[in-house]
């Protein structure tokens, strides 16, 4: 793979601070580690269907992980990847809500509404009820399915709640992000409530306890009580490494190095996380499951660069559509792999987990139309060939449209101004607005320099709307080929019209007032009924007679700081 040159600032001196120091072509920079006398004895197939942890992180940045070189501790998964399967062509959504949608259903966002932004805490949106869920199907194969962690993908009905949605069992968050001790959040100055749930009850009593190990915990009690005898799923869903940056002081210790304040306080927080997973591991070995389970990991989206996350050396952040917020860490651990201990380089996306892991519980998918995941588990376990060739990274009508974007940009069959993108073998096509685009290393230093990055960002899309690249000889994104090859351009614009044509409208309803935790006790929850509209009257009034003292909330002042920092390091353009 050419690895090229940068602008301005060389690529040797980058080596010299080891920051390119991993090749994406090894196998592996992880030292073999001896193998669980345990696996010798297991058959070379499938006896009975296996036991299924999927662990989803929320805004690990790609380079934030030992194995990519990163300056973080994850002893942990760095062993497990090692040991398994990495993933290093494996695609997320670059926002919360459409990586869970489509882990959730095996559906692009344009093919369930939820193709504009997330669904917000007051609106009444969700998960699309007529969507057969991946826990649903495996209850249907005879699972036990239970959640641990951030759900985020609607509460505004019951019917909307995990429980109602395939989860036998379910501890964690309604919304997109809370404390991680007093589990408050705040969707705006005053309104702010409680978001800890027990199945559909409101756990007021585990307040104070951190979520990252009060799931751990609960994945643990969950194997404790049931018998591996009995197959079990498990969604765990991590709230970490979301802001707001918390962690326990003696991980923060650890990296008390670190010059940059923010980057220090994530790091401990990955590493926490990284212990949690490891509990929760030897969890599945204590309780006599580990022999026959799979241990999918998976980030949710890329990391938010001013929030201490780094995607280095891909190009842009969470929220965009550059790789840096779109290519995601991956791997399967398993003792059932077939080839263990390797690198695939398979064409894997998120929505490739419904039917993969649906197949390997022995589910039934004949009755399941209009999937846009693959079954993917032999290229992972057997080396071959992914069935998949492209991926939809989505179309957002509602996004902002591009100012210099056209119709007659788009060959008079795509208006360019949409924000779009698509990849189709090596190729990779984005239109509109892709996002914030500069490639930012770690931030590692206090005042790292960062002239080379600010100059291109300067001269590179000022004027544009389209952007092509092959992304198997430039997964940096250094080198639009849109002017080049037009050929390729058009035939990738066919592509997004085509998708376009199977698109249903976008689900974006306005905020309602009822949705007020005053309203449901000082917690979030769901406010409507069956007989319910989504509009309700008197709502905004009937909360300004109530004369409760609003409660503090540390979540709004931590979202207003990093705001305003956002907006500095945008001026400085750093």
């Amino acid at each position: 793979m050419a690895v090229y040159a940068l602008t301005g600032f060389s690529l040797v001196s980058l080596l010299s601070f080891g920051y390119l120091s991993w090749d994406w072509m090894k196998p592996s920079l992880v030292a073999d580690v001896a193998t669980d006398p345990m696996e010798k004895s297991l058959p070379p197939a499938f006896t009975r269907p296996p036991h299924i942890i999927f662990i989803l992180t929320d805004d690990q940045g790609y380079h934030d992980i030992g194995y990519h070189g990163s300056d973080i501790q994850t002893p942990t998964l760095d062993r497990l990847a090692a040991e398994g399967v990495k993933l290093e062509n494996y695609y997320i959504q670059p926002i919360c809500t459409p990586s869970r949608s489509q882990l959730i259903t095996g559906r692009y966002q344009i093919h369930t509404g939820l193709q504009h932004s997330i669904i917000r805490p007051r609106q009444p949106n969700c998960l699309p009820l007529d969507q057969v869920t991946l826990p649903q199907k495996l209850q249907e194969a005879g699972y036990s399915t239970h959640m641990v962690g951030k759900w985020h993908l609607g509460f505004y009905k019951k019917e909307c709640l995990p429980t109602r949605r395939g989860f036998d069992t379910f501890l964690g968050s309604l919304t997109g992000n809370v404390d991680y001790y007093t589990y408050d959040n705040c969707d705006g100055p005053g309104v702010c409530g409680y978001d800890l749930h027990e199945g559909e009850d409101v756990a007021w009593d585990q307040s104070g306890k951190y979520s990252t190990f009060l799931y751990a915990q609960r994945v643990s009690k969950i194997l404790a009580s049931r018998s591996p005898k009995e197959p079990i799923f498990i969604y765990v869903a991590f709230q970490a490494v979301h802001t707001p940056l918390q962690s326990p002081k003696e991980y923060i210790y650890r990296y008390r190095s670190m010059g940059n304040v923010a980057r220090r306080k994530y790091a401990a927080m990955v590493t926490c996380m990284d212990e949690a997973v490891k509990n929760i591991t030897w969890a599945l070995k204590k309780y006599g499951y580990y022999d026959n389970s799979v241990i999918v990991f998976s980030t949710d989206n890329g990391g938010q660069t001013f929030s201490g996350g780094s995607n280095w050396p891909l190009r842009g952040r969470k929220g965009t559509y550059w790789e840096g917020g779109v290519r995601g860490i991956g791997f399967v651990h398993s003792p059932l792999i077939k080839r263990k201990r390797r690198t695939s380089w398979a064409l894997v996306h998120i929505t490739d987990w419904y039917p993969t892991l649906v197949s390997l519980a022995r589910g039934n998918l004949s009755n399941v139309q209009g999937l846009d995941g693959y079954n993917v588990w032999p290229a992972i376990s057997e080396g071959k060939e992914s069935p998949r060739t492209e991926i939809l990274h989505n179309i957002d009508p509602l996004y902002n449209h591009a100012k210099y974007g056209s119709l007659e940009d788009g060959f008079g069959i795509w208006n360019t101004a949409v924000q779009a993108s698509i990849r189709v073998g090596e190729w990779k096509l984005l239109t509109g607005d892709p996002g914030y685009s500069d490639w930012i290393p770690p931030q590692t230093l206090t005042n790292f320099p960062g002239s080379w990055w600010n100059l291109e960002r300067l001269t590179d899309g000022l004027r544009k709307s389209v952007w092509l690249f092959n992304i198997t000889a430039d997964p940096y994104e250094r080198y639009d080929l849109s002017e080049q090859r037009p050929d390729v351009v058009r035939s990738l614009l066919m592509r997004l019209v085509h998708y376009n044509r199977t698109a249903i409208p976008v689900r974006y309803p306005a905020e309602n007032p009822r949705a007020h935790p005053d309203f449901n006790g000082g917690a979030w929850g769901p406010w409507a009924s069956e007989d319910d509209g989504e509009e309700w009257e008197g709502g905004r009034e009937a909360l300004k007679s109530r004369n409760k003292k609003k409660k503090k909330c540390k979540i709004c002042k931590l979202r207003s700081f990093f705001r305003k920092l956002n907006t500095r390091l945008m001026s400085n353009r750093i």
